[in-house]
């Protein structure tokens, strides 16, 4: 049990790691004139799923397979209902179009990937390497394409002077490395602690790995994007905390698996509860993004409140189960039978209402201008 104290360190590591090596890289990377764009998809990307990364990869090196599934798995589901829904309490958020048109229903078409690679049980490193495959593509995909949207021009122009700043004061590219190789000690050091601690605590508490790595692993290593998806919410970049919980759902299934099986010695077994459950839990509230969006552009303050309140009912039916609680299946059919069903509803005629509205206004613009 005295193993399970190194949890709280682990963290404290993990997130300076991952500030750490964020923040050397994107110094390096405007000392050297990368742009924003490139940063932005793959410093900042990479900086805020880094504990993801560090924790999966380690537990899949270390033949731990249930914490390293379960901890994508479980950050999936706490990004969109806790991070987002806290972020949409905070203050409303908006939708950009393109996330609706190409990025959310790209996160659905990765879940169903993963579910599909994870059928016969077991991810091997050829499933593995699809998923980096896939993952490469879209990177490509995202430059390409990013750079043709014209609102970028101006970013640029800024990125352009802040880059001759960098050029100029950059202290030494000395500092610039000490911060990188800091930053990823701290994040192999915290996941190594990480994972002994929570391993420890499964023991202690008689639960699985599985559980752990759902809650307490995946919750951690979602910090970053918690923190940054809070606090542009409250600046007013709304933009940005969506955009960012989505980006590191896409990331995580792609590049975070896909590097875990293919880094681990024999592939990854997977749990029976994620292809009965938990996986579909992931997909369930990728899915849901669609209606919730489509609501006007936007994530309302009840809305976020409902995917906060889902995560606590998830959170909850986790621990009756891994307890054996007398509870389970009063609460598992209140849930099947009334909740879910009435929230489907609810969002469904939401979004029709949305749509119609929309609709209506695209229809009076042609009609104006006819």
């Amino acid at each position: 049990m005295g193993e399970a104290l190194l949890i709280v360190p682990g963290l404290v590591l993990l997130i300076a790691g991952g500030e750490g090596l964020v923040r050397g890289a994107s110094r390096l990377a405007a000392a050297l004139g990368v742009s924003p764009l490139v940063i932005g998809l793959s410093v900042v990307a990479f900086g805020t799923s880094a504990p993801e990364l560090a924790v999966s990869t380690l537990a899949a090196f270390k033949g731990q397979p249930d914490i390293a599934v379960g901890n994508v798995v479980g950050s999936n589901i706490v990004n969109i209902l806790l991070i987002l829904g806290l972020s949409a309490v905070v203050s409303p958020l908006a939708i950009h179009l393109r996330l609706i048109k190409f990025e959310v229903p790209f996160m659905i078409f990765v879940s169903l990937l993963f579910l599909g690679l994870c059928y016969d049980g077991r991810l091997s490193r050829v499933d593995g390497g699809v998923l980096v495959v896939v993952f490469a593509g879209y990177l490509y995909w995202m430059v390409r394409t990013a750079r043709e949207e014209p609102e970028l021009e101006e970013e640029l122009q800024e990125y352009e002077q802040v880059a001759r700043v960098a050029t100029r004061h950059a202290a030494s590219l000395i500092q610039m490395g000490l911060l990188i190789v800091g930053g990823l000690t701290g994040l192999v050091v915290g996941s190594e602690w990480l994972i002994r601690g929570a391993v420890s605590l499964a023991r202690a508490l008689g639960v699985s790995e599985l559980v752990i790595g759902l809650t307490i692993v995946a919750a951690g290593t979602s910090l970053p994007e918690l923190a940054t998806s809070v606090i542009a919410s409250l600046r007013g970049e709304r933009d940005i905390s969506v955009g960012n919980v989505v980006g590191s759902n896409i990331f995580n299934i792609l590049s975070v698996i896909g590097i875990s099986v293919v880094v681990s010695p024999k592939g990854l077994d997977v749990a029976p509860a994620v292809l009965h459950f938990d996986g579909w839990v992931m997909l369930a509230v990728a899915v849901a993004c669609l209606p919730v969006f489509f609501n006007g552009f936007e994530i309302n303050r009840w809305e976020g409140a409902l995917f906060v309140g889902y995560y606590l009912a998830y959170v909850t039916y986790l621990v009756l189960k891994a307890t054996e609680h007398d509870a389970l299946p009063l609460y598992s059919d209140a849930m099947l039978m009334f909740v879910l069903p009435i929230t489907g509803i609810t969002l469904l005629v939401s979004a029709g209402f949305a749509w119609r509205r929309q609709r209506g206004k695209l229809v009076w613009r042609r009609s104006s201008g006819s």
